[in-house]
């Protein structure tokens, strides 16, 4: 992956739709672009606008962390990209934890575009991953954090036998 902050805006990757590789559906898309995708890495992209989610009017910006779901986001590109050549269905995964969270800047500010690049560290069979997350401004590191998600095999298997569990726990 090219770790310097250029890209080719007209790259086939940057003119595919963001919606299509996420399991999220408008007004929840946070990310706007796909930039390079390389094994195991995605670089996409936000530009702050008064139309992006969670954006405040007052601040004319959007909060720091709120990254943490630019970084989820990307994950789960990531993961619907993979899919997608598999042939397989985009799944839906869960953000478990951080760690190692670490914010740089108050807030990503009106008309700025930031970068976020998402590496897998590990991931096991179970669907349990972990990921180095990176947001750059230009050339600037400005949030970084280790992320744990967990993708099950089956969604809606995994999310019945959770709240059966659940409930067998508070009987």
């Amino acid at each position: 992956m090219n770790q310097s902050n250029t890209h080719n805006p007209n790259s086939p990757l940057a003119l595919l739709d963001v919606a299509d590789y996420l399991p999220h559906r408008a007004p929840m898309i946070l990310i706007d672009r796909l930039l390079e995708h390389q094994p195991d890495t995605l670089l996409s992209e936000v530009f702050i606008q008064p139309s992006s989610p969670y954006f405040d009017d007052k601040a004319q910006s959007v909060p720091n962390y709120v990254g943490i779901e630019y970084m989820a986001q990307s994950i789960a590109a990531l993961a619907g990209i993979e899919a997608t050549a598999k042939q397989q269905p985009i799944r839906v995964g869960f953000l478990l934890g951080t760690r190692k969270l670490q914010l740089h800047i108050k807030a990503y500010q009106l008309g700025q575009r930031y970068q976020i690049r998402v590496s897998r560290l590990y991931q096991e069979e179970s669907g349990l991953a972990v990921f180095d997350c990176q947001i750059l401004h230009q050339a600037t590191l400005v949030a970084t954090a280790n992320i744990n998600v967990f993708q099950p095999q089956d969604t809606q298997a995994y999310i019945a036998q959770s709240s059966q569990d659940n409930r067998e726990d508070n009987s």
